[in-house]
């Protein structure tokens, strides 16, 4: 089977779950290409039979520079006929989709569009969307305040060891399906 993991952070917060997604799956045995996305980055998602693409959270969407990847992926693969009415599935393709967020005003609400976004692609290319994964990650910088005052509760140091365990189980889990 061979995996991407394809993944944007401007923080290290997504960064460190997009490690932890490596990790996990070269512990079980699994060859991963891993892709920090920039705007001209270019990949063939459909060599891939599973992939995991995630983001930080940004004003309730995907970083910029993955937007730029996902709206060029998008066009590429349109022009080439990729991309059919009714979206056909893909025997054997297979996404997750995830996200780091902090939810300082309303919440995982603000993560649902960012990760309901990156998985269009996927639903697009016909790729089976396994799971959508939401993780807690701290806010940095000028922001960091809300990170003890916002709906989350106290998020300081997350993602957390424990939260990374939790990544790697669950990539345990999909490598299983």
């Amino acid at each position: 089977m061979k995996i991407l993991n394809l993944y944007y952070s401007s923080t290290g917060n997504t960064e460190k779950v997009a490690q932890e997604i490596e990790r996990a799956a070269r512990e079980a045995g699994h060859e991963i290409k891993t892709v920090k996305v920039k705007a001209d980055s270019e990949v063939d998602i459909l060599g891939f039979d599973l992939v995991f693409i995630g983001s930080g959270v940004y004003t309730w969407l995907p970083g910029k520079p993955m937007l730029d990847f996902l709206d060029k992926t998008r066009q590429r693969y349109s022009q080439a006929g990729e991309i059919k009415p009714s979206s056909p599935r893909r025997p054997g393709k297979k996404a997750v989709v995830y996200c780091s967020f902090g939810g300082a005003h309303t919440g995982v609400n603000e993560a649902l569009p960012a990760v309901k976004y990156m998985g269009q692609l996927f639903d697009h290319l016909g790729y089976e969307i396994l799971s959508e994964w939401y993780f807690v990650g701290e806010y940095h910088g000028r922001l960091a305040p809300y990170s003890t005052t916002g709906r989350m509760g106290d998020i300081t140091g997350r993602p957390s060891r424990a939260d990374l365990d939790d990544v790697a189980q669950r990539v345990h889990g999909v490598l299983r399906v």
